[in-house]
């Protein structure tokens, strides 16, 4: 029995990564790996914090030049582990690609990387870094795998110990939340995943912990890691991937959108339904799926990303909105490079994702370290991976008084969420590590549970087929939003080249046959290329915050809406044709708090359904749009952009 060569194998490094099942798309076989030689250990360099700011008040600050992270690859010897050699680099994929002269065809590399690493995935540095010397990631070089079914034998009840703290009262985590949604309604952010951490020791070895997660949390991408030596141990019950790439094709299953079972299958139906109809649940899943949506897009071939699942997934104590994005991987990409664009996870972050993990260091004031970061495997030579996400995990050192242990749990923050079921929602998430960790009694925070189940639901995206290609240069302005790709995905699939700009750079020579002003965060004021676009004597289109560019540079106002901010949400648009869109009705999603305001020379071709927000604006050859013609919500986007090219094409 796998549980019992776990438990066996203590004092060894060891690594066990378990499919929960039952067998299904989702859980497919569980692998054993003991006795590896060679292991690579992250550690964080002496990185100075970033300077205090408030990416909550639009602060961000964007940092490109990286320290190199550090790490040393070992060996194991009869006195230990050995450091064989010492790699810097300042990407995680660069990383990777130098252990490649290390890696026998046909092994892979195993374990965990820390959330930290978006220290070299993402363009910022943070105000709360982990400690020089800390560890964030340790892969271990396996050339086998034992795979067995697995059978969990009976256990005793967890060992109860007392000693538990939370890194906040229920109270301070209402209040973290209301000020999330003021930034959201200042337009500085769309969502955003908080995480309160509870900690304390634990009574028993780290690897009967996860045997009991085994027995009575079973997730489709759990596992069990632990580096005898160092001290450290990863407990994962997750029932999310990150990322898989399988030959060519990558695939990612963002979970967002979350009720509990059902005491039985009548309420458990009446919850499932629930769930499905949430304006709030469907909204947050909606901006996850455009925002890996767009992640994917980074290392896929145009035209190629698209929505393959749409499911509600039971798992044990909880049920969850789940899609599946595909794509299919570029020609000049790899897992790895799949690897470094899709790190961390976005349903984990929320969106726009760089603002968002900033705005994350913020408000949690402290490295997250494994939690939300990914356990898994990849083949370097054939780029062939997969990656969970490291939520309902614990997290365990040890220590001169035996092993301490962390748990983290949270959730999406949207303009809809309430800030006392965010805190209720957060709390029972983490009940089944805590009881586990014997932090509950078994009768605390009592949860019904059920068997696993996969629930399809329609799809609301399909894979887009064009009826005509044209031959045009785009310049994209890219102004630090989390669906900038799906919209150059989507006009490279109508045919045309497009160059990618950044908002916040310097000032280009325009040449191309159009410029289209993306998305963002904040105002457009930030953007200098974004401001300075809108006087350009070329066709023009601005999606959002390029919306409002065009607006305030021909003398509107911008504000915040007077019926509140609205994300990830269909709305109907009434459109008098004189614009891009068709005359009448239309559903097309949003993502704003801020809108056009007062009298102008520019010509409003559509309004909201009130008639009071401009949805549309045409002035001259300009054209702004007030909602994402690319999104997964919007039925009939693409129309937008094909009448937008037209209109460029024949002047």
């Amino acid at each position: 029995m796998v549980i019992d060569r776990l438990i066996d194998a203590k004092g060894e490094d060891r690594i066990l990564l378990l499919s929960g099942g039952p067998k299904s798309h989702l859980a497919k076989r569980s692998m054993f790996a003991k006795g590896m030689t060679k292991r690579l250990v992250i550690t964080q360099p002496d990185i100075k914090p970033q300077i205090s700011h408030s990416p909550l008040k639009g602060e961000t600050i964007l940092q490109h030049s990286k320290i190199p992270m550090n790490a040393s690859l070992q060996a194991k010897t009869e006195d230990g582990w050995q450091v064989t050699k010492i790699i810097n680099s300042k990407t995680l994929d660069d990383l990777l690609r130098t252990l490649m002269p290390h890696t026998p065809k046909g092994a892979v590399w195993a374990g965990a990387l820390a959330y930290d690493l978006l220290q070299w995935t993402q363009p910022i540095a943070l105000q709360y870094p982990p400690k020089a010397g800390e560890i964030i990631a340790i892969l271990w070089l396996v050339e086998s795998w034992q795979e067995h079914d697995i059978i969990y034998p009976e256990l005793p009840p967890s060992i109860q110990v007392k000693g538990e703290v939370s890194s906040h009262s229920d109270a301070e985590h209402s209040e973290i939340i209301k000020s999330i949604k003021k930034s959201i309604t200042a337009g500085e952010l769309y969502q955003l995943n908080f995480g309160r951490t509870w900690e304390g020791p634990l009574g028993e070895d780290p690897a009967n912990i996860f045997h009991r997660l085994a027995l009575n949390n079973p997730s489709p991408f759990s596992g069990y890691i632990e580096a005898a030596d160092l001290g450290i141990a990863l407990a994962s019950s997750s029932p999310e991937i990150l990322v898989e790439t399988d030959g060519r094709r990558i695939m990612t299953a963002p979970i967002k959108g979350t009720k509990p079972r059902g005491s039985d299958i009548d309420q458990e139906s009446l919850l499932r339904r629930d769930l499905v109809h949430d304006k709030k649940e469907r909204a947050e899943h909606r901006m996850l799926v455009d925002l890996e949506r767009n992640d994917l897009g980074l290392v896929s071939k145009p035209g190629s990303v698209f929505q393959s699942r749409f499911d509600v997934e039971a798992y044990s104590n909880v049920q969850h909105l789940v899609s599946q994005i595909t794509g299919i991987l570029d020609e000049t990409k790899d897992g790895i490079s799949a690897l470094q664009a899709l790190f961390p996870g976005g349903s984990i972050t929320g969106c726009p994702k760089t603002v968002v993990c900033a705005a994350i260091d913020e408000l949690e004031r402290r490295p997250r370290s494994f939690w939300t970061g990914s356990m898994g495997w990849i083949d370097l030579h054939s780029g062939d991976s997969m990656w969970n996400i490291m939520i309902r995990t614990l997290e365990a050192r040890f220590t001169t008084e035996g092993w301490r242990g962390t748990v983290v749990a949270g959730g999406g923050i949207t303009i809809e969420s309430s800030p006392e079921s965010e805190v209720a929602e957060a709390t029972w998430k983490a009940a089944a590590l805590r009881r586990a960790c014997g932090w509950l009694k078994a009768d605390e925070k009592k949860m019904v549970r059920g068997n696993l189940g996969i629930y399809p639901l329609y799809l609301e995206h399909t894979r887009f087929e064009p009826d005509q290609l044209f031959d045009l240069n785009i310049a994209f302005i890219d102004n630090l939003d989390s669906f900038s790709q799906n919209i150059i995905h989507a006009f490279k699939s109508l045919g045309c080249k497009v160059d990618v700009i950044d908002g916040r750079g310097e000032i280009p020579e325009f040449t191309q046959d159009a410029v289209v002003i993306g998305p963002g965060p904040g105002r457009p004021e930030i953007s200098p290329v974004t401001m300075h676009a809108t006087t350009l004597d070329i066709p023009i289109l601005g999606i959002c915050l390029g919306h409002q560019a065009i607006g305030i540079a021909n003398g509107m106002k911008l504000v915040e809406s007077h019926l509140g901010p609205v994300h990830g949400v269909p709305s109907k648009i009434i459109a008098n044709g004189t614009g891009l869109l068709s005359e009448g009705e239309h559903m097309m999603t949003r993502y704003n708090s801020l809108i056009l305001q007062g009298d102008s020379e520019v010509l409003v071709s559509a309004t909201d359904e009130t008639g009071t927000i401009p949805m549309e604006i045409c002035f001259d050859n300009a054209y702004g749009v007030q909602f994402h013609p690319e999104s997964i919500g919007s039925p009939n986007g693409m129309s937008v952009l094909i009448n937008f090219l037209n209109r460029v094409a024949h002047g």
